[in-house]
Parts: C-alpha cells; structure tokens; sequence
C-alpha cells in the first residue's frame, strides 16, 4: 500500500481528479533553473506540456521564460506572469490573428517554419509598422528515436525548414524590411530518453551554423529545442539527468562569441509531479484476464490509447496479494485501456488508483468525449480545487 499521498484527504474528494506533488514540482524547477545559470543558458518551459494555471505562475515566477505553440498559449503565458520578452511562439501554422496578436504584445520571437510564414509575416508587421523578431526553424534530419508521433526533426515530418530551401530563405529575409532575423530554431522530438541523441544534434547545428555563417547569418541564438524524457516506471526515483543534458551541449556546441543557448523542456519540468488519481467501479472477469473498470479513462489522460504509453499504476488503498488486471476507463472505445496484464494487490469496487507521472500531456490533453465534464485539480501545499476560468483572445470561454 501506497502511503506518500494523503489518502485521508483523497477519501473525502469526488474522483477522479488531477493531483501535483508542489514539493517535488519546486525542486525540480529550482535544479533546472540553477543548473542552466551555470552554463549561461537561457530555459523556456513549453507550455504544450501542461498550461494549468498555478503551475505556470509558479513556473514564470522563476524566471522561466515560456514556448508557445498557439496564440492561445501566448495569451495564457502573458495572463500568468511570463515577460512578454521571454516568450517565443512556435508552430507550423500559425494564423493571422495569432501573429498580430504576438506582434501587439512585444514577445521575443516568432519560430519561423515556412518561407510562405516568413512573407505573411512580413506583411502583417509591415502593415503594424513594426519589426517582427524571427527564428528559422531548422529540420536538422536527426532521428530522436522516440515514437513516430512525437519525432518532429526528420524530412517526412511537417515541421521545419528543409535544407533545399535555406537559399531561398536568405533571399527572402533580405528583401523582407519588416523581419529582424534573431536566430536558429531546433526540435527534433520529445521524450528522448537516449542522450546520444542530443550529441548528434550538436553536431548537426554545428554544421548547420556554419553554413549559414558562410552564407552572412551568423545567429545571435541558438535554440536547440526540448525533447527531454523521463522514466514513467519510476516516478519516485532521483529524477532526469538534468546535469549531464546541459553539459552534452555545453561541450559539444561550438558558439560563436556571445551567442545564446536557448531551451524548451516541458515534460521533463512537469510529469513526475503529477498524478491522476481514480477510483475503481467495478471488476469483471473475461475468458483470460480480468478488468478494472476505473471512473477515469482516455478523456483524462489520452496518452495510453494515443500512443501506446506506459504509465506506473497504482492502487493506493489495498495490500492484499498481487494479480494481473488490465485497467481500463468507461468510456466507449476499445483503446480505454491505461495498462494491460497489471500487476495491482487485488483490487475491489471502491479502491484508489494512482496513474503516476501524468503531470504532462494529461491534463492539458483532456477532452469532453461522452460529454464527461473536466476534472477539478488538486495541490499537495494547499488542498485546494484549481476552478480558474480560462479565455481565448477573443473572450470566449474553453473548457
């Protein structure tokens, strides 16, 4: 049985709900933060991973600056502290709306996918009377060997500029009078847990930079992205290697004199920290397995049946013997599944389940299917539910 939850306190609320450890939250946001002021380098948490609002104010109110993949987020990240400075937005589509809406409010840098983005940006600064700051999102073709939905830096991919059209934007920020070119823009992928891979990054933007330097742009920064996994089958462990990912880059970058080094980790900030806890409905027994059906399922956390994704599952309130059990949610899809072949301490109606390091792409993938309702949220320092009403620029209200 589980004792480092306050079961005491679990009882008493409606399941299910998100939970975050605010403890181990804050030191990890502290080693990071101390960690990249050693080497100089500059941390933009990605606000993809989760956008609840306490933790982004938590996060900004260290100094973080924000990545932002919609016009949405930018708002989000504005509403929460971030420093209009500090906020670079990324994305292979961005709309008009969304560019006008980051050029009104000052941030920091526009990642530029496409030479048709960098021409409707162009007009739309021009027409403002301002310059835009923009990064060239480079596709560096390194393969993060992580899942194919999550790899993003390899040519069959939709995001990123491709080598055979890097002459063609150099023409086009030449002749462009509204665009201030600030730099190089990398991502290859997310939860990479080989840390070779980022070796060979380094050595694909050492190349890439040197072409461009010969070429009259030498950048004034370098973001190499995020991309940085973590252990799902040990959410209690000592943690990600934080320390040897930024020395990988530290030595085996080659700057140019005052360049900086830009980051985008979300998950790696984030996941262990949260936790979805349910509550078991009922079990069934099939021909060769047996079921726990809990009141959770893929509306609250999406990445089992997305991308075949382990999570660590629990059950807090039962030490009997163990069996296997696939667990699964309610809803009306046979890929509700969050773990087959289980192995739990015999699980009844009623028993706590934690599903652990969920404090990533869980709640801010969460969804109405089956017009099931959001669930509340809930923080270890306060106990309190997290009931902030959220906007879009236009003022309409989302779930």
């Amino acid at each position: 049985m589980k004792t480092r939850f306050p079961l005491d306190q679990f009882q008493k609320l409606e399941t299910p709900f998100y939970y975050y450890d605010v403890d181990l939250l804050n030191k990890t946001l502290d080693e990071v933060s101390s960690l990249a002021r050693q080497y100089g380098f500059r941390v933009h948490y990605a606000l993809k991973a989760n956008s609840n609002v306490p933790i982004l104010r938590r996060i900004s109110s260290r100094g973080y600056g924000a990545d932002c993949v919609s016009g949405y987020e930018v708002r989000r990240a504005l509403e929460t502290g971030f420093n209009p400075s500090d906020i670079v937005f990324a994305g292979v589509g961005k709309a008009d709306w969304e560019i006008e809406f980051g050029l009104d409010n000052g941030i920091s840098c526009f990642n530029s996918e496409s030479i048709q983005e960098l021409e409707v940006i162009n007009e739309i600064a021009g027409r403002k009377g301002v310059k835009a700051p923009i990064a060239l999102r480079i596709n560096p073709h390194v393969d993060a060997r992580t899942h194919h939905y999550i790899t993003t830096g390899i040519e069959e991919n939709k995001f990123g500029i491709n080598p055979w059209d890097w002459d063609k934007v150099i023409k086009c920020i030449g002749r462009s009078a509204n665009l201030d070119w600030q730099g190089l823009h990398f991502h290859i992928g997310s939860q990479i847990t080989d840390i070779d891979v980022f070796k060979g990054l380094c050595s694909r933007i050492n190349e890439i930079q040197a072409w461009f330097a010969c070429n009259m742009f030498t950048p004034k920064i370098i973001n190499v992205g995020g991309g940085l996994g973590i252990d799902y089958s040990k959410p209690d462990g000592d943690g990600t290697d934080f320390k040897t990912y930024f020395e990988i880059f530290s030595q085996h970058l080659d700057l140019q004199y005052g360049q900086e080094v830009h980051f985008e980790p979300g998950r790696a900030l984030v996941a262990q920290s949260g936790s979805l806890i349910s509550k078991v409905l009922y079990i069934k027994e099939g021909v060769k397995t047996r079921f726990a059906i809990l009141d959770a399922g893929m509306t609250e956390l999406i990445r089992p049946a997305l991308y075949q994704a382990f999570h660590l599952i629990e059950n807090l309130t039962s030490d009997r013997k163990e069996l296997l059990y696939d667990v699964v949610g309610p809803i009306c899809e046979s890929s509700d599944c969050f773990g087959k072949a289980v192995n739990l301490p015999e699980t009844r109606r009623g028993d706590l389940i934690a599903i652990r390091s969920a404090g990533a792409y869980g709640e801010t993938m969460s969804s109405n299917y089956n017009l099931r309702e959001k669930v509340k949220t809930w923080y270890s320092d306060e106990i309190i539910s997290n009931e902030q009403s959220t906007h879009t620029p236009s003022g309409k209200q989302v779930g």
